[in-house]
């Protein structure tokens, strides 16, 4: 990762005078362009009253006009929403609306594991048959061209309001109001679908209907739609109005959440409500989401609440329950080296897929699908992607031929499949991956003055706020820091705490999920870059950071030690001017796993430094001595030792008994192919590759036979000592090497390596 600051010219005096702006907050808005008084004025004062005329938007008084003819003549309506915060909230907007006006007004929640996402052709047959008389789709419909088809051929209109991405083939609906119709002229493009139902309920009431701001500021937050613009009035307001609800509903959130009415921000919304809601499609039917937003009842409100806060709670537990089990599965097939992940298991639920693909991706830095098997006996999944790799492109060309449903944009994706083609996918998904600029680029506004830090910071940074999609919450950079304490927190102690000192002042920074950060690293570190935020501890409110990236750096004082044994250390820290390999098949390990530069990876046998010493690492191990030494003869600036990776095929060498339990199973169960020796590991207790390592000392000593990729014992072999194989006395010799290199004494091995250099240069 690279990290570059933002440059703006300086917000002009005048401006910064008008407004009575501090440094910081002037420096923040230069940096996100809002420059003049115009855009100012808006982003400082600007309210509901201020949000263009809906008549704008495409289909607009085409489609009041029909809501206000059927409530005229008592029409039964049908609002069709989504199992989603943003569709829960769109249908709650709607639905409150409606009766207000004496409607006589319904509404649909699908069930994510029924009826799936979207339109649904039966659904629309049920809620025709049940008479409805006017369809109304909120964050939803676009695609439903069928769906549409028979509910017109059947006299019954269908309004359809929608934000996703239009398609080539649109809905022979009777209106259309979508804030992104091409054409149209309404100044603001990214709405949600609750912010679209917020639109309509404005004209439709004459007024700009305030109250309804906290439900359209939490679908704007839950789909991650932009800030800026109305979306910025949406989630400005919409946090006032959230923190002095009257609304029962919201109120038991809140309290469930832990959250305190008067101090909720955009953050605390997208981590604790929207969760909360989001939790409820994922495990039940989303109804009973929609169901606490329009409840008035205070005892009725408090057991929706807790039946939700239940479900919350199970969502976390089966997250982690997969997720545990997506990485076990990593380990035992051995797919630390694959570029991309397609895991699949019957068991998985289905409502964390995408929860627990993203935590994938994020940890192993890898594009993830994760795949389940619905009631119906469908393969359903959900896929998350990494910087700089399309997930949506590579798997679009793969859906005719591989998917029964597709759908997604850059770096999510949902799809449906038939189980048979999951081992094509796999294939298919890693022949996609291509990058060809690895380097992510990320950004910071300025260097954090340590001088007079105060709460105030925090004042000036939520005046350039609300912060969300297109206007990140800033970021710091700390340099010539000096570390004072560090102690690791959390129940498995992987979040670390550090205080920082610079220039007489301090302050405390958290970095959540880097146990990696060991105090061996801690001299390292050249520079922070980090978030500010108030910590809450006992009635105490102070400042404290939260990590946000790290740049390593080699200490000063160390420049003078040529050789630095850092083999205990997880983390490739990224400073060095080259990282060299032994083995040319860690090339792409290498590059995918590691926060590296790829232009930085070398192979040794290429590397020729004459003309420049350079700082190096040795990345992986050398199979024998012979290598090491014929690596230690060129001359370096200084030397890191790693070897984390090798090529070996196994980890250790299995017990003489795991060869016999194995051959003695052949004999029992012949003609299994090696694939299907992945289901009896578990039974036999030995892992895969220490089967697929075994069969193969088998096979040269002609234990064993393949034929047709079917496996043989051969009858009445030969007598032979398993050292009679090469291959099983060329791994135990490489074995023997590597685990003597990465458990050799630091001193003892230091001591050799220097040497060696010494006798070389």
């Amino acid at each position: 990762m690279k990290w570059k600051e933002r440059t703006s010219k300086e917000l002009a005096p005048e401006l910064v005078e008008k407004y009575q702006l501090k440094p910081i907050a002037a420096r923040l808005f230069a940096l996100r362009n809002l420059n003049t008084a115009e855009k100012l004025e808006y982003w400082l004062n600007a309210t509901e009253e201020d949000l263009a005329d809906p008549n704008l938007m495409h289909d607009m008084a085409k489609a009041v006009a029909r809501i206000n003819l059927a409530i005229e003549h008592n029409e039964k309506i049908t609002i069709y929403g989504d199992y989603d915060a943003d569709g829960i909230t769109a249908t709650a907007i709607m639905m409150e609306t409606l009766e207000i006006l004496g409607a006589d007004v319904h509404y649909f929640i699908p069930n994510r594991f029924e009826d799936g996402y979207g339109p649904n052709l039966a659904t629309y047959k049920k809620i025709v048959a049940d008479g409805t008389n006017l369809i109304i789709t909120v964050d939803n419909g676009i695609t439903g061209v069928e769906e549409v088809a028979y509910a017109k051929h059947k006299g019954v209109d269908t309004i359809i309001t929608d934000h996703h991405k239009m398609q080539e083939n649109v809905p022979d609906c009777y209106a259309l109001v979508h804030c992104n119709y091409p054409g149209q002229k309404y100044p603001f493009d990214d709405y949600c679908g609750a912010g679209v139902a917020y639109t309509i309920c404005r004209e439709l009431m004459q007024d700009p209907m305030p109250e309804l701001l906290e439900l359209a500021m939490i679908g704007t937050i839950g789909d991650m739609v932009k800030v800026s613009g109305e979306g910025h009035i949406v989630v400005k307001r919409g946090l006032e109005v959230l923190n002095q609800t009257d609304r029962p509903g919201l109120k038991e959130l809140i309290k469930n959440s832990g959250l305190q009415s008067g101090q909720i921000d955009e953050n605390d919304v997208g981590f604790n409500i929207t969760p909360r809601l989001n939790a409820v499609g994922r495990l039940d039917n989303a109804s009973l989401a929609v169901e606490l937003l329009l409840c008035e009842s205070e005892a009725e409100v408090q057991k929706i609440a807790d039946k939700i806060e239940n479900l919350n709670e199970q969502r976390k537990d089966l997250t982690a329950k997969v997720y545990k089990a997506c990485l076990q599965q990593v380990k035992v097939n051995n797919w630390q080296s694959r570029k991309t992940l397609v895991i699949y298991s019957a068991d998985f639920h289905e409502g964390v897929l995408g929860l627990v693909a993203n935590k994938i991706a994020e940890e192993l830095h890898k594009p993830t699908i994760i795949l389940t098997k619905n009631r119906a006996g469908i393969i359903k999944g959900s896929g998350r992607s990494v910087a700089n790799f399309n997930i949506f492109n590579a798997l679009d060309s793969l859906k005719q031929n591989l998917f029964l449903k597709f759908g997604g944009h850059d770096f999510a994706c949902g799809l449906s499949m038939e189980e048979s083609k999951i081992v094509t996918l796999r294939t298919e998904f890693e022949a996609s991956y291509d990058i060809h600029e690895s380097t992510v680029v990320k950004y910071y506004d300025f260097e954090l003055p340590f001088t007079h830090l105060s709460l105030d910071i925090m004042h000036q940074i939520n005046q350039v706020g609300p912060y969300g999609t297109d206007n990140v919450k800033p970021i710091f950079s700390i340099s010539n820091l000096e570390i004072s304490s560090c102690f690791f927190m959390g129940k498995d102690k992987n979040h670390i705490k550090l205080t920082l000192i610079q220039k007489n002042n301090k302050l405390e920074v958290v970095g959540f999920n880097k146990k990696y950060i060991t105090k061996g690293l801690l001299p390292y570190i050249n520079q922070l870059f980090i978030q500010l935020g108030e910590n809450n501890y006992r009635n105490q409110v102070k400042l404290q950071g939260i990590i946000e990236g790290i740049v390593f750096s080699a200490p000063k004082f160390l420049f003078s030690t040529p050789v630095i044994d850092l083999r205990q250390e997880k983390h490739v820290m990224g400073f060095a001017d080259r990282y060299l390999l032994f083995d040319k098949q860690n090339l792409e390990v290498a590059s995918n796993s590691f926060d590296i530069d790829s232009k930085k990876i070398t192979l040794i046998d290429e590397y020729d430094n004459d003309s420049d010493r350079e700082v190096v690492v040795f990345l992986d191990t050398p199979h024998n001595q012979a290598e090491l030494d014929q690596a230690l003869s060129k001359n370096y600036k200084q030397l890191y030792l790693r070897f984390l990776l090798d090529q070996l095929p196994i980890k250790l060498m299995p017990a003489k008994k795991y060869f016999e339990v194995l051959l003695k199973y052949v004999y029992q169960h012949p003609g299994l192919e090696i694939n299907e020796y992945r289901q009896v590991a578990p039974f036999l207790g030995i892992d895969y590759q220490n089967i697929l390592f075994i069969m193969r000392v088998f096979y040269e000593l002609k234990f064993i036979t393949i034929k047709q990729n079917k496996i043989w014992g051969i009858k009445n072999p030969e007598k032979k000592a398993l050292t009679a194989s090469k291959y099983f006395c060329a791994i135990q010799s490489q074995l023997n090497f590597i685990q003597q290199l990465r458990q050799m004494p630091s001193e003892k091995l230091l001591m050799y390596v220097n040497q060696q250099l010494k006798n070389n240069n």
